[in-house]
């Protein structure tokens, strides 16, 4: 509103210089840019992310599969090379074992897998997710986490968006002000030399 009011104030003001009322049409284009653009942007961007995470998220239900590993031994815990806090608190998580699994395809499996279970003895059984061929993958993505990405995908961009649209209203404006001050300066050493002087003419 203050835009609008800005340009309606300087289309009749004797006062007026070309430049501000650029300015004032500036600050108007930029304030409609906020209110359009930057929300169809973040909307436009949140959209696509969206689809694009709950195609992963099907792609990867079909392609990752829960199966039951049953536990053989403690698996010897690796030495770290240097010390990580966050690594070390991950490893107080989660524990390696050696397991074994039946994949989906029939193949039996045997190798090292990290679990969760406080106490890991032969013959405990826990679920891990493994592909087709009894490779051991990561838990595939749920879809509250992926409508969370696809919101702050949206939000990002919405807020890029506006940074940039009040970033360019900054510079124009920027330059006008440069403008008057170096039309200012033309203005002054055309009168100065006359400048005060009784019936110098000026």
């Amino acid at each position: 509103m203050r835009a609008a009011k800005g340009v309606w104030a300087w289309r009749h003001n004797p006062l007026r210089r070309a430049t501000d009322l650029f300015e004032a049409w500036v600050a108007l284009i930029a304030a409609l840019l906020l209110f359009t653009a930057a929300p169809a942007a973040g909307w436009a961007t949140g959209s696509l992310t969206d689809e694009s995470l709950r195609q992963a998220v099907r792609n990867q239900r079909q392609q990752r599969h829960p199966v039951t590993a049953t536990v053989l031994k403690p698996a010897p815990a690796p030495k770290p090379a240097a010390y990580d806090p966050e690594s070390s608190a991950a490893h107080e998580k989660r524990r390696p074992i050696i397991a074994k699994w039946t994949a989906v395809d029939g193949s039996r499996h045997t190798g090292t897998v990290s679990t969760v279970l406080r106490t890991a003895r032969a013959g405990d059984t826990f679920t891990i997710w493994t592909d087709r061929a009894g490779r051991v993958v990561s838990r595939p993505m749920d879809a509250a986490t992926a409508r969370v990405h696809a919101v702050l995908a949206g939000i990002g961009a919405a807020l890029t968006a506006a940074g940039l649209i009040a970033c360019a209203r900054r510079l124009i404006v920027r330059r006008l002000v440069r403008r008057r001050y170096a039309r200012l300066d033309q203005a002054w050493a055309a009168a100065g030399p006359d400048w005060g002087r009784t019936g110098a003419g000026s």
